[in-house]
């Protein structure tokens, strides 16, 4: 089964990859997730180490970096798994300010682009489902339960 490694710019991230985090495990991802400081700016070295480690793994990777996000970018240039940036914006003006810097990638640097640290966890969990039948049949279990309750809150299951 494929695992997800969080890599965040810098410590002052630890928030939000804890927000990630645990919504993996409201979600039941039950594999221990690998969470890096590593900035592509400051440590690039580092960066690739975490990429070298999970060489030949099968590994979806979230990459949390706020401003000058050129984490998520360097990560799906120097890899070839799938990269959902997560970025921790302070507030609607912090996202409006920063935002392109994750939104714009070079060509042929697939970065995916997940503002919600529970969605960015879904996302993953759903991107390693496509490769783990154990994993499918607990996700569509899953999503049954929550279209059900949502549709008995709205009286639709007649």
């Amino acid at each position: 089964m494929a695992e997800i490694v969080i890599i965040m710019g810098s410590e002052s991230d630890r928030p939000h990859a804890e927000k990630i985090s645990t919504a993996l495990k409201a979600e039941g991802y039950a594999k221990p997730v690998g969470i890096h400081v590593a900035s592509a700016h400051k440590q690039p070295r580092d960066v690739l180490k975490v990429l070298e480690k999970n060489a030949g793994r099968k590994v979806v990777y979230i990459t949390i970096a706020g401003r000058s996000n050129a984490l998520s970018g360097f990560v799906a240039g120097n890899c070839d798994a799938p990269v959902i940036a997560c970025p921790p914006f302070s507030d609607k003006l912090d996202m409006l300010v920063n935002i392109n810097s994750t939104l714009q990638m070079p060509s042929r640097v697939p970065v995916l682009t997940v503002l919600d640290p529970a969605n960015a966890a879904l996302g993953a969990m759903r991107i390693i489902a496509l490769d783990d039948l154990d994993e499918q049949k607990k996700r569509d279990r899953q999503d049954g339960q929550v279209k059900q309750k949502s549709c008995e809150e709205t009286s639709c299951a007649e």
